[in-house]
């Protein structure tokens, strides 16, 4: 009887430490499954990378830009046209007579302070959303080829059926060459 007893808490021993390894490795088991459940469903609760872009500014270096040479940016799906404008084209749209516009607007409310050369502007019509040509029509500006709206060098309409300027997306100089569309400015005209 001796040898029984004996027997009997080795065996004990035994299935305490085989208990004990079951519990832990169901317990783990658990966890890894309980994690790997919720990783989907906290991961869907970020925003997707084109959610964050669409709304982030963007930065456009001016470096590579010539006199009078108009480049196409996106920001928010939505194009903006950044132009260099030549000393010519600063003399000529500052000297142009308020009256002679259809949406008036002085040059210096078109341009940032220390910035002339420079013109950042949405570049859709402003009559239905047509994307103007640059550099085209009789006003040194762009011309829609839709409707016949015609925009001078800064972007102030001046033959209709456009009934407003092309519109001023926030924006600001970082520095002299690179700008920030989308923070930094507010809209203006």
């Amino acid at each position: 009887m001796a040898n029984t007893s004996a027997a009997a808490p080795a065996a004990s021993g035994h299935e305490g430490s085989r208990r004990d390894f079951l519990f832990l490795a169901t317990g783990a088991g658990l966890a890894v499954g309980a994690a790997a459940a919720a990783w989907p469903l906290i991961s869907s609760m970020a925003p997707d990378a084109d959610t964050i872009a669409a709304g982030a500014p963007i930065e456009v270096d001016l470096t590579p830009i010539q006199d009078g040479q108009i480049v196409n940016v996106f920001w928010r799906g939505k194009l903006i046209f950044v132009r260099k404008l030549t000393a010519k084209e600063v003399g000529d749209m500052k000297a142009v007579p308020l009256s002679a516009m259809i949406d008036p607007a002085a040059f210096p409310t078109r341009v940032k302070n220390g910035h002339d050369q420079w013109l950042v502007v949405y570049g859709n019509c402003t009559h239905l959303g047509c994307v103007p040509i640059g550099h085209q029509g009789n006003f040194e500006g762009w011309a829609c080829p839709c409707h016949g709206s015609q925009f001078d060098a800064v972007g102030r309409v001046r033959h209709g059926p456009a009934p407003i300027n092309l519109p001023i997306p926030p924006y600001a100089f970082e520095t002299d060459t690179k700008i920030r569309i989308g923070e930094g400015g507010k809209e203006a005209a």
